[in-house]
């Protein structure tokens, strides 16, 4: 018998680039997907992208046109706050990276879904600990990290809190692995495994660039051909979005103490002029404007 028995409706909390590459993943393995967002529409509109997303592999011979549509039949939206999610068996939360509004989300979720529910972050450094606090029963939350876009990357982090149960951590790395990915686990401490790695050397080509050593385009040549990196520091910052990577930033250094990693001043004017890559269009390249509007999920946090 497998621990996956159980799970037929996956919960996906969030419509935006990557809550939308998790539920492609998870239709694609058969799954039902209930896509919310805090209003149906942005939800519909997340199905649409996902719709386009899977047109392209049609196109290049990676799908079936039956098999989009049934892919797609598979996404159910609604709005964070219907009872849809009374019937999830799994959730995936993949918010904007916030802890406040990860805390939010996390007592919605604790009142609508089933109390054997697993709750599981996709959050990139924020503690899992922390946003457990914010549940009746923080055993079942832990920290499933994708890797962006989630349909390439083969890596999901897996990360315990202090209160995470062994169930709750057997059904995650096996839903994982039916997804496709290969699982690391790591301890609650900021930043995980791959961003605590990350993010310093991401802030310290964003200081090179502020000091002048080099073009943003030829330090991108540098980066991806001297080290064999796929992509140079500023197109991937562009990928992640500027606002995202300024944000774990502000939790390793609020939460180590660090000065290592102090965000660079010019991170943060781009982010405060909203370059944040390719998102809106503008980051430290230019991008065509997009199709549709991200929809990240934001809730206000409770008063």
């Amino acid at each position: 018998m497998s621990v996956l028995d159980g799970i037929h409706r996956v919960g996906v909390i969030g419509a935006g680039q990557m809550g939308r590459g998790i539920t492609q993943l998870a239709v694609a393995q058969g799954f039902t997907v209930t896509l919310a967002d805090m209003g149906r529409d942005i939800a519909e509109r997340g199905r649409t992208i996902v719709g386009k997303q899977l047109d392209k592999l049609v196109e290049k011979n990676k799908l079936t046109a039956a098999e989009r549509t049934q892919m797609l039949a598979r996404i159910e939206p609604c709005d964070l706050y219907g009872k849809e999610l009374e019937l999830v068996d799994f959730v995936v939360e993949a918010a904007i990276e916030d802890v406040a509004v990860k805390r939010e989300i996390f007592a919605t979720l604790d009142r609508a879904c089933r109390g054997d529910v697993v709750l599981a972050t996709n959050t990139s450094s924020i503690s899992i600990t922390t946003i457990g606090a914010a549940v009746t029963r923080p055993e079942r939350v832990i920290g499933m990290h994708f890797m962006n876009p989630p349909p390439l990357m083969m890596l999901v982090e897996i990360i315990r809190g202090l209160a995470t149960g062994d169930a709750t951590y057997e059904v995650t790395r096996a839903l994982a692995e039916r997804l496709g990915k290969q699982t690391v686990l790591s301890r609650d401490i900021p930043g995980f495994i791959v961003n605590r790695v990350l993010m310093p050397m991401l802030n310290e080509a964003c200081f090179a660039l502020y000091e002048g050593i080099g073009s943003v385009e030829d330090m991108d040549v540098a980066i991806q051909l001297g080290l064999k990196h796929p992509m140079g520091p500023f197109a991937l910052m562009d990928l992640i979005g500027l606002d995202t990577a300024l944000s774990i930033l502000e939790v390793l250094h609020r939460n180590l103490g660090d000065p290592k990693y102090r965000p660079c001043p010019l991170l943060r004017q781009y982010v405060a002029a909203g370059w944040l890559g390719r998102k809106t269009g503008r980051g430290f390249y230019h991008y065509p404007p997009p199709a549709q509007p991200s929809g990240a999920i934001r809730v206000e946090p409770a008063s």
